[in-house]
């Protein structure tokens, strides 16, 4: 019922980026995304649906055919299977939001 961020451990992704899986079953997931100042994520899709927070930071988010810059306190929709990506202009932190839960964060490293 209740993951402390203190208790999970952060995992680093390589190139700038690192992650916390908080909590999740197996219709939803949310994760802390860690981001140094230049790192990318690159252009990529997924079947699930996604909703991000930008906790701190500023990013360059592309999704779809649209690219604006978005920071503290704004969010991000991504339907299932659309192209996104993203840029950290200033470093910051992403809370991520995905259903149904990604199975892949569980098994292996990368974004």
């Amino acid at each position: 019922m209740f993951t402390f961020n203190r208790d999970v451990e952060l995992e680093d992704l390589g190139g700038g980026l690192s992650r916390k899986v908080m909590s999740y079953s197996e219709n939803i997931m949310t994760v802390e995304v860690h981001f140094e100042t230049g790192t990318v994520a690159p252009m990529h899709n997924h079947p699930h649906e996604q909703l991000t927070y930008v906790k701190s930071g500023k990013f360059e988010f592309t999704v779809g055919d649209e690219t604006k810059v978005v920071s503290e306190g704004d969010t991000i929709y991504k339907v299932p299977n659309i192209m996104h990506g993203c840029k950290c202009v200033e470093k910051g932190v992403l809370i991520d939001n995905f259903t149904p839960m990604r199975k892949d964060f569980l098994e292996t490293s990368g974004y």
